[in-house]
């Protein structure tokens, strides 16, 4: 994990991440539903933030929610991700972001199953880096 993350510059940013994850990181950008990497992807491991390297999620957490991206009913810790208002696109929505570098995740939902709390933490794949169970990095 990057302790220093709030620190970095955006033009830090643009050199260390690809396109797509600055877009979606630091522009809270978007990527089109159903094309990410981690939609249908159900491996034991844990999410991280691609930015930073914090564990934001676990496998345990998340479910095929139909909506086109990775869907979690939780974080990994309390306070691992932030939430705000986000009035954008002429909607009311809950943003989320990363709680270390506050790099935009996705946002979250009052949709999610009822059994687990009713929430449904909808999240770009572009914002995530996979790390297997075993511990090793799957990137």
């Amino acid at each position: 994990m990057d302790d220093n993350a709030r620190s970095i510059t955006e033009a830090e940013w643009r050199e260390r991440l690809s396109a797509e994850q600055f877009h979606v990181l630091r522009e809270a950008g978007t990527e089109r539903a159903f094309t990410g990497k981690y939609d249908k992807f159900y491996e034991d491991g844990e999410y991280l933030c691609a930015a930073c390297g914090t564990r934001l999620f676990i496998s345990a957490a998340k479910y095929n929610s139909g909506c086109g991206w990775p869907a979690f009913t939780r974080p990994a810790d309390g306070e691992v991700v932030e939430e705000h208002r986000d009035t954008s696109h002429g909607m009311i929505r809950t943003e989320v972001t990363c709680g270390n570098c506050g790099g935009h995740l996705g946002h979250v939902f009052p949709d999610g199953p009822p059994e687990e709390g009713g929430l449904r933490y909808c999240i770009n794949s572009a914002a995530l880096t996979f790390a297997p169970e075993s511990g090793e990095s799957a990137e």
